[in-house]
């Protein structure tokens, strides 16, 4: 397995082998004794194909193919860089091979912050991730220019807020769990596992055994499940990748309800064996795709709305939420970054906590100011105190 976020590997036969990803879509070996002579050689290769882009000319074209393929390749996550791959090809590219943006420059860069505001066909979230790359990408590009700063003062991110999210209605939660406990693919418990921990897809896929902790009632997310882009030909070719979680606060360890703990010990899927994943009982992590399929199914069989399955992550933080779980606690369960984001997410269900913290405040009111039918009751009550 490769080393995290980059495509360096140690060959059967003792040796390290490095590839790095030529403009082409093809990769370039370099094999050396050690890990780190391997990591010198792809550096080395790079530097030198950047001051040679450098050198040649101000194309546009050549300059973000020469950052694709260049040290970002090696720095970020498989699954980061894919996304990174798809935004220069379909949407980066396309412009500036046109003669009049050829070249990286203010008008250039100003036409194409214009292009993709104006494109009706793409979400407002898709083109604030095609701006946020747009503008790492130029940053390491120009980070010599004095015209950097002003280029990127011209690259304003969308205000993108967010929606009320869907979620499964109570009555819709019991019938997809009533359905897992009938499914004949024992795998489907995984789909409660989700509810009552509110772990993503590529979480529950990476599961293993030695992330439960029985005697401490804890799960511990360690890794997640991703199916990438396999980048060796200009073909379609997925695979399988493990690697680490979205981010540092996602790696984290989760109290297990206790009936969520005899459900799997006593289900088919255990089999004693701690360093295999949980859904396949082997070394080989479940397919997203096949749970998102499996999923699908439950829903169709048990008559509910068709859904995506983050869905089942909506709802467990809506159910907490209800339960009166602090805000702090729901975003250190769900593995967010930052408090701010379960804030912006989940504003619809905090209104209601707002709801019934103001209905706290009217009952105060009417406390206050109704009056006693009878004078002789506050009397009364003051002298059987008294007398207490």
């Amino acid at each position: 397995m490769a080393r995290r976020g980059e495509n360096i590997y140690k060959r059967k036969d003792g040796r390290w082998e490095g590839r790095s990803l030529n403009k082409n879509g093809k990769y370039h070996y370099f094999y050396a004794r050690t890990y780190r002579e391997v990591k010198e050689k792809m550096k080395d290769f790079k530097e030198d194909n950047i001051s040679k882009t450098s050198v040649k000319s101000n194309n546009a074209t050549e300059l973000f193919l020469c950052w694709l393929t260049g040290e970002v390749s090696m720095r970020v996550k498989p699954s980061t860089y894919e996304s990174y791959y798809r935004c220069v090809y379909k949407h980066i590219i396309p412009f500036f091979t046109k003669k009049e943006h050829n070249n990286i420059t203010k008008e250039s860069v100003s036409s194409f912050v214009k292009y993709i505001r104006e494109n009706d066909t793409l979400a407002d979230t898709s083109k604030k991730k095609i701006f946020s790359i747009f503008k790492i990408a130029l940053k390491e590009i120009l980070k010599a220019s004095p015209q950097l700063h002003e280029l990127l003062d011209l690259i304003k991110l969308p205000n993108t807020e967010c929606g009320e999210v869907q979620v499964f209605t109570t009555k819709e939660q019991q019938k997809i769990e009533q359905g897992v406990l009938k499914c004949d693919d024992s795998s489907a418990i995984g789909i409660i596992l989700c509810f009552y921990t509110g772990i993503r897809l590529g979480e529950l896929c990476a599961l293993k055994w030695d992330d439960i902790d029985i005697e401490s009632g804890t799960m511990s997310i360690m890794r997640t499940v991703s199916r990438i882009r396999v980048f060796e030909n200009n073909d379609s070719k997925t695979a399988l990748h493990i690697g680490v979680p979205k981010s540092r606060k996602s790696i984290r360890k989760i109290p297990l309800p206790e009936f969520l703990l005899k459900l799997l010990i006593n289900s088919s899927l255990y089999n004693g064996t701690n360093n295999y994943f949980l859904f396949t009982g082997n070394d080989t992590p479940y397919d997203p795709r096949r749970f998102q399929n499996l999923f699908k199914r439950i829903l169709k069989d048990n008559k509910i709305a068709d859904r995506k399955f983050h869905t089942i992550r909506h709802t467990f933080a809506t159910r907490a939420l209800e339960l009166g779980v602090d805000i702090k606690t729901v975003s250190e369960l769900l593995g967010h970054s930052g408090v701010s984001i379960t804030l912006n997410v989940y504003a619809h269900s905090l209104m209601e906590h707002k709801k019934a913290a103001i209905s706290k405040f009217n009952n105060l009111y009417i406390m206050n100011t109704q009056e006693a039918p009878f004078a002789v009751d506050y009397s009364v009550l003051n002298l059987e105190s008294m007398c207490l």
